[in-house]
């Protein structure tokens, strides 16, 4: 509001609006100010290597992405109820980028968010273990709505750790996508 105040007083009279007017668009500005902070706040939090968003995803390119269904999961119902989504592929098809966007949608929702590979996963709970702070880590996990648990790029490791690594996150009680590696 400190901000704003002056140029939309200015404007108000310029444009000789009710003071009832100029404090409606002083309050809309406050607002909308305070909605964007917490989408970056979110967004910051998610640790996202790079920010990408649907819109920017070249599905001509990528003809078996079906665009109807990744449009479907933007809605994030499936977050609400608790479901986890693998997306398969082969290297250079965009996994991570669909995975990254429909994360930037649910922080757009309002939803907490935290992009992590799993060997980091596997690193912080592991030093957190040593440091007696397991609980407290968890405890962060267990608070986000959705993890987006990017596995790693070899394919031997990421199969023979993935089962495991759902499996945790699943018992941790939150929603994870990964976006990489998996086979069924």
């Amino acid at each position: 509001m400190r901000q704003r105040f002056r140029a939309l007083a200015a404007e108000a009279t310029r444009e000789q609006q009710t003071p009832l007017a100029y404090l409606a668009a002083l309050l809309e500005a406050e607002v909308t100010e305070r909605a964007e902070r917490r989408e970056r706040r979110r967004l910051t939090d998610a640790r996202f290597p790079l920010v990408k968003r649907l819109e920017d995803f070249r599905f001509a390119e990528n003809p078996n992405v079906p665009q109807a269904t990744i449009a479907a999961l933007a809605e994030g119902s499936w977050i609400d109820d608790r479901e986890t989504i693998i997306l398969l592929g082969e290297s250079g098809t965009g996994k991570t980028m669909l995975a990254t966007a429909l994360g930037v949608c649910a922080c757009q929702q309002g939803r907490r968010v935290r992009f992590t590979t799993l060997a980091a996963l596997a690193n912080e709970l592991q030093e957190a273990q040593s440091r007696r702070e397991l609980a407290r880590v968890v405890g962060r996990y267990a608070r986000t709505e959705l993890t987006v648990l990017d596995l790693c790029r070899y394919r031997d490791y990421a199969d023979m750790v993935a089962a495991a690594g759902l499996n945790a996150l699943r018992c941790l009680g939150f929603s994870a996508m990964t976006p990489a590696g998996l086979s069924a």
